[in-house]
């Protein structure tokens, strides 16, 4: 079971402008011509994840907002970690030899990054960023789909908005 949980871990690595004062973003949308890179049902599950997490940290989706959120996404299969190694060898007083394969074990793995970009809206310039990785199943159930990806937007936005450095 740890196996498993390990292998749908999310992995989010974020960069933000430091100079940047997030108290005076309140309001926010998305981009009107967004196309995330995701089916439609999904993008619906993602972006109503967004807005709950949002609203729990007191910012508001707005028609005049301060700023607007773009996110992209693409799918990767990555590479198999798991092989098992056939051995045949042989050795004698005169004679000696070897062979490996290498057999690739299990499905491969498709994986998403997601990238979700806040943008002021006045100055038309990125102050935030957040890009995840994580496994992709294609074929699961609407609820397993809305779980995974609320549990990808709570792992996200966990760190907005950044800790001040002062």
């Amino acid at each position: 079971m740890l196996f498993l949980a390990s292998c749908g871990a999310i992995r989010v690595n974020y960069d933000y402008d430091r100079d940047t004062d997030y108290s005076k973003y309140t309001t926010y949308n998305y981009y009107s011509d967004m196309d995330t890179g995701l089916s439609e049902l999904d993008t619906r599950r993602l972006v109503r994840a967004i807005d709950s997490t949002l609203r729990a940290k007191g910012l508001l989706l707005s028609e005049e907002p301060e700023f607007l959120i773009n996110i992209l996404s693409s799918s990767f299969q990555a590479p198999r970690n798991n092989t098992v190694g056939v051995g045949i060898g042989g050795s004698g007083r005169n004679v000696g030899g070897g062979m490996t394969i290498g057999i690739p074990v299990g499905a491969a793995n498709v994986e998403r990054e997601i990238q979700f970009d806040f943008v002021d809206s006045e100055k038309d310039e990125l102050f935030w960023q957040a890009v995840t990785v994580s496994s992709l199943r294609e074929n699961s159930s609407p609820s397993v789909r809305e779980a995974k990806i609320q549990e990808l937007v709570t792992k996200t936005f966990e760190k907005y908005p950044p800790k001040s450095r002062k």
